[in-house]
Parts: C-alpha cells; sequence; structure tokens
C-alpha cells in the first residue's frame, strides 16, 4: 500500500514509438538531451526550431526494442510530421501511430517534478485501475495550481513560438557537450555570453475585483504604468486565489517582487521550485 501522505500527479498524454537501429542517432540530432549515452530508463528533453524556441517538452522511455515519446507539451501531429519528413530513406527509424499513455508521478510542493521518475500503463492495461486506486491523485484545480507553481510550460501559454528553455527555466534538459542538434548553436551563444532577456516566475493576484475583459497581459512596474517589465503568459484561478506564470525582464528582476497588472492589479512574483530560477 502506498504511504497515504503522498501525492500524485496522474495524466493521460499523446505519445508514439520509435524503432529501428538508429532510432537513439535521430531523436539524439533533434532534441537537446542526450539521447545516445544516457543510462536512464526515462528521460526528459526538449524539441526546439532551428532558431533555439521551445517547441515542446517531451519525455523518452527507452525500451527493449524501441522508444517511446511522450508528449508532456505540445502538438503531436505536428512533432510526428516534422520527425517523419526528416528521416533518410537510409535511416532504420520507423514511428508507430499516435496513442494514448497514462503517466503516474509522485509530487511534492517543495521539490522540482524533474526529480521523480514516472510510471506508465497503456490505456488498455488492466492493472491500471487497480494500481490509481491506490493512490492519493490530486484533483483536476489542485493540478493545475501545482504546476504553475513548478513553471511547468503550456502550448499557447509559454510554448508561444518565442520563448527558448532557457528562459523557461528548464537548462537541466539540455546537454551542452553532446554535439550537434535542432538550436544548439543559439543554446551555446545564450549560455555562453548569458544573453538571456527574460526569466519565467510565477505571480499571485491580491485583488478581488478583477477585469478579466482587459487584453492587456503586459506587467509595469507601477500602477500608473510607466515601464512594461514582462508580460502574463497564463493564470489559473481558483475559488481561494488567482496565481500564473508570466516571463519578466532580467533587468527589471531586482526592482522589487510587486508589480501591476491592468487585469490583476497588483501582484507578487516568486522563483519556481520547478526551474533553474532558485
Amino acid at each position: 500500500m502506498q504511504d497515504i501522505k503522498k501525492k500524485f500527479w496522474l495524466e493521460k498524454f499523446d505519445c508514439f514509438s520509435i524503432c529501428g537501429k538508429d532510432a537513439r542517432k535521430f531523436l539524439n540530432g533533434i532534441t537537446t538531451s542526450n539521447i545516445l549515452n544516457s543510462e536512464n530508463k526515462v528521460i526528459k528533453t526538449c524539441w526546439l526550431t532551428p532558431n533555439g524556441v521551445l517547441r515542446s517538452l517531451i519525455e523518452i522511455i527507452f525500451l527493449e526494442r524501441k522508444l517511446e515519446v511522450i508528449i508532456l507539451a505540445g502538438d503531436t501531429n505536428e512533432i510526428i510530421d516534422y520527425f517523419n519528413q526528416i528521416i533518410f530513406p537510409a535511416d532504420d527509424v520507423l514511428l508507430s501511430e499516435p496513442f494514448l499513455i497514462n503517466r503516474i508521478q509522485e509530487i511534492d510542493e517543495s521539490s522540482s517534478w524533474r526529480i521523480y521518475q514516472p510510471i506508465f500503463f497503456k490505456i488498455e492495461d488492466r492493472e491500471f485501475e487497480i494500481y490509481k486506486n491506490k493512490l492519493k491523485l490530486l484533483n483536476p484545480n489542485d493540478l493545475k495550481l501545482w504546476k504553475i507553481n513548478q513553471a511547468i510550460p503550456s502550448v499557447e501559454m509559454e510554448i508561444n513560438g518565442k520563448n527558448n528553455p532557457l528562459e523557461l527555466g528548464l537548462q537541466d534538459l539540455i546537454d551542452f557537450n553532446k554535439g550537434c542538434y535542432l538550436g544548439q548553436e543559439t543554446m551555446s551563444k545564450i549560455k555562453n555570453v548569458s544573453s538571456l532577456k527574460q526569466e519565467i516566475r510565477i505571480w499571485k493576484s491580491f485583488e478581488s475585483n478583477l477585469n478579466l475583459e482587459v487584453v492587456d497581459k503586459n506587467l509595469y512596474i507601477n500602477s500608473a504604468k510607466d515601464i512594461s517589465v514582462g508580460k502574463i503568459t497564463s493564470f489559473f484561478k481558483s475559488d481561494s486565489q488567482i496565481k500564473g506564470l508570466a516571463m519578466i525582464k532580467r533587468k527589471y528582476l531586482d526592482e522589487g517582487s510587486y508589480f501591476f497588472s491592468e487585469m490583476f492589479g497588483k501582484i507578487i512574483i516568486n522563483k519556481s521550485v520547478g526551474s533553474i530560477f532558485l
């Protein structure tokens, strides 16, 4: 029986398999982690544009005869289409059709989500219901808040065609020594010259009367809106609080922990245990 105090994140994700003798080499050239020399059974990695913008957050399961690619955040069809387009005729690589997989992971409030190893069950696995019923699972609202506290990026929110993984606090998912991969030149340049322009932060609103019809997602240094210090990327409103994620310009991070949003009023910003900005 599981420890009743432990909490777990359960969610279904899109997945597809990659098999063939060149599968590891193929994935190594288009993701940010070292796929060739990994000794882990599961690793997290990023798929980037050629200029280093985050397109997808991915998890790879190493099985005996194949790799399984879990799309934690991203457009599954876009990923599969792109992968298929760049497979050369000489490559021994074959992609499966996408399917859903159940992913279960222990979580806590003070540690990064990346330190716990997940467990996977196929949708048709009969053992899944038995295993699931023994766990204390986060409800959907608590899961959304926990993901915000962890600064886990979402498609069309933080994964918006503009932000790179270093700005999103995902530097530990990038191997800077493994050689060529998609977006590598930009990642190396940013790391070597320390040219990050912004960093992800959690924010919390203190206001009770919100103007959610406002389209202005900028954050300002004060209520006079003299200077824009960043932009809100996502938010979640529960019965007890309003929290979200924002990209904050680095030069204003030392200006104080309070900023102003036309939509959410006075807000406080904090770092996330789920990013490298600790």
